[in-house]
């Protein structure tokens, strides 16, 4: 099962009160509904390929309105292995629609999403919930990016979801696809938020189990990264302070240089593998790191004006 299929089947389990219940089933409804006319009357049904949003669905319509809707199951082409699942009213449906502010006076859509539906705290959340079951998607936090979305058919609904969404600060965007639009989410901690404001709170959980490890992993790279780079220009660094002690021992001698050269070249060579601190600490008068650093450049020096005298 997939990450966004485990988010889901969780808040299908979600319990919820009369108010959250129209909220939510508004989202379902209005992004996974058709509306069908005939014979004088008006029919709604709503489509899934997931079985556990298709109980949902029928469980919130047959508690918000007491009916007993009609379920069909659909075997789709050969190649695609998931059924898909509708649930169907003509009874009623109409009433429902208003009810739920999709349609307005005769047959015209109401567009976007209605203030009566989200003017309470709960089933502002709720319709996120709904919206989200009727058509979002997560990225598994292993991957290597962090993604949210949730795919509607309309402009003015995409733009409120958004709305809605930054009311709580998420950062949400929206854009436009070839089969609809899309509202997002990129960044991870606004994700787990989300994730808890429509009530993920297992998967929540999972979430950041997940990010905090992987945050772990990238923190201890950078580390290992940073030392190895550090470790690399240390060698580099020795062996040409090591390179350049053998030139001026050949073409000058050691014992021609100041002692507090002389001192620092003779350790370099006895030690190559040192630090410039731990170096400092084997000589007969301890010095300072700066010190010791300040001494090998006067080497690097002298053995400059050497390299040019025998060019």
């Amino acid at each position: 099962m997939s990450f966004a299929s485990a988010t889901k089947q969780e808040l299908t389990r979600t319990e919820t009160g009369s108010c959250c219940r129209r909220a939510e089933l508004s989202a379902l409804v209005r992004m996974n509904g058709t509306i069908q006319i005939g014979n004088g009357r008006i029919g709604l049904e709503v489509t899934t390929e997931n079985n556990s949003i298709a109980r949902r669905t029928y469980s919130l319509m047959k508690k918000q309105y007491r009916l007993q809707p009609e379920v069909l199951i659909r075997k789709k082409a050969r190649l695609k292995k998931n059924n898909t699942y509708a649930i169907r009213i003509f009874t009623g449906a109409e009433k429902i629609l208003r009810n739920l502010h999709i349609l307005g006076e005769g047959l015209e859509r109401i567009g976007g999403i209605h203030p009566a539906l989200v003017k309470n705290e709960c089933c502002r959340r709720a319709y996120l919930r709904g919206a989200f079951l009727a058509g979002g998607s997560v990225n598994n936090p292993d991957s290597g990016s962090y993604h949210l979305e949730i795919v509607t058919a309309y402009e003015d609904h995409s733009q409120h979801l958004c709305d809605l969404m930054n009311r709580y600060h998420l950062h949400a965007k929206w854009l436009e696809r070839k089969k609809g639009f899309v509202v997002y989410i990129k960044e991870g901690d606004k994700i787990g938020e989300f994730l808890s404001i429509i009530g993920a709170h297992r998967t929540l959980f999972a979430f950041e189990d997940v990010r905090i490890m992987k945050d772990m992993r990238n923190s201890v790279n950078r580390l290992v990264n940073c030392e190895t780079a550090n470790l690399n220009k240390t060698i580099q660094a020795a062996m040409r302070q090591v390179e350049n002690i053998r030139l001026i021992e050949q073409e000058l001698g050691l014992d021609q240089l100041p002692d507090r050269l002389r001192e620092v070249a003779e350790a370099r060579l006895r030690h190559p593998e040192v630090s410039l601190t731990e170096l400092g600490q084997m000589l007969p008068k301890k010095v300072s790191k700066s010190a010791i650093n300040h001494r090998l450049r006067k080497l690097d020096q002298i053995a400059g004006k050497l390299k040019v005298k025998s060019e």
